[in-house]
């Protein structure tokens, strides 16, 4: 059976004339809960300049992709009701004073965190995918360590930070990684081993829960995932759907291996350190540290090593094809984050860039 995966994806929510990031979260909210059939797919975020929506959980890739595409552009008509614009960015290219949201957990963020809460606007994708029991998907979480970076490269969207370029293909990444939980964590080894240390982490009392447990890769504390949360907002709504193609990919690869005995890689969270660093330095320009060898290699070859590695459980899904076509054209394109320095060499003005990016996130 195939599993299933969802995605939820954070959105920047924009003066249609500025580009300029605006508070109005609660405004669209009202408008979605009103205009949503249903359970609204929207939820509020830690600050009042994003909007966040979660897709079902689906077993097609083309039903995941008319999800994405269904739900941003709800955001889109309802952003507009409330005089603004959505754009898939995971930072505001233009200077920006975020705006923590209301309630007792984000006041909790505000107070303990400071600072580091407060510059939080960033926007992420987190990809769901289904495992059978808590013991697969410690076993997934263990052997899919070593390629995450390469899902972080591949999605970096976010180059631009207070008006200026951060030198980074995702200076989210750099701004996430101030959380005390983020990022790369050790083999856990057993199911029970990772809840332990999950509880170990709350009881210091420096996490309020296990809501905040950070980690590049984890179990979801809400349904039976592993969910996936390295990435950036995509930028284009097929990136997003080849994120997700590729992390069930890796699931399933990592599933597979674990029922066959195959032992996760050694490799100690120093060098996925290093790994997920340069990947949010250079995204899919220049080099990529390969999860083989550990040196740094050309980002189109460490890609196609990641297709080339999850390849029998894409052609098992029916999913090869597409994924070869879709990892062809980022390449040849770019992510988000070339997009942007293209957009804005080509203009000038990052109020410019801002507007075609709200144009290529609808799709």
């Amino acid at each position: 059976m195939v599993r299933t995966v969802g995605v939820e994806e954070e959105l920047l929510l924009v003066d249609e004339d500025s580009g300029e990031a605006r508070a109005l979260s609660s405004a669209v909210l009202a408008i979605a809960e009103k205009g949503t059939a249903g359970e609204s797919p929207f939820e509020p975020e830690l600050h009042r300049q994003q909007l966040e929506f979660s897709t079902h959980p689906c077993a097609d890739m083309g039903e995941l992709a008319h999800a994405v595409h269904r739900w941003r552009a709800q955001a889109v008509r309802h952003a507009a009701d409330a005089g603004a614009s959505v754009v898939a960015l995971a930072t505001s290219p233009l200077p920006v004073s975020p705006k923590i949201g209301t309630g007792e957990r984000y006041r909790w963020l505000a107070e303990r965190f400071g600072l580091t809460a407060q510059e939080q606007l960033t926007c992420g994708c987190h990809v769901h995918v289904s495992v059978a029991s808590d013991e697969e998907g410690v076993a997934v979480l263990d052997r899919v360590r070593c390629w995450l970076p390469v899902l972080l490269a591949l999605s970096a969207n976010s180059p631009f930070w207070q008006g200026q370029d951060s030198q980074y293909s995702s200076y989210r990444s750099q701004v996430w990684g101030r959380w005390p939980s983020a990022g790369p964590v050790d083999v856990h080894g057993s199911a029970e081993a990772y809840r332990a240390g999950v509880r170990a982490l709350v009881a210091t009392g420096v996490l309020k829960d296990e809501g905040m447990v950070y980690f590049d890769a984890r179990l979801s504390h809400r349904y039976p995932t592993v969910e996936v949360r390295i990435a950036d907002v995509c930028l284009d709504p097929a990136d997003t759907v080849l994120l997700a193609t590729l992390a069930r990919g890796l699931v399933e690869t990592a599933a597979r291996e674990w029922r066959a005995g195959e032992p996760p890689s050694g490799a100690g969270t120093s060098l996925l350190r290093a790994a997920s660093w340069q990947a949010g330095r250079s995204g899919l320009e220049g080099r990529l540290v390969h999860p083989r060898t550990w040196r740094p290699e050309p980002a189109p070859d460490v890609l196609a090593a990641l297709l080339d590695h999850v390849r029998d459980a894409l052609e098992d899904s029916g999913d090869l094809e597409a994924a070869e076509k879709a990892v062809a054209t980022v390449v040849r394109r770019g992510n988000g984050a070339r997009i942007q320095r293209e957009t804005l060499a080509r203009t000038g003005s990052l109020r410019d860039t801002v507007a075609e990016c709200v144009r290529i996130t609808a799709g």
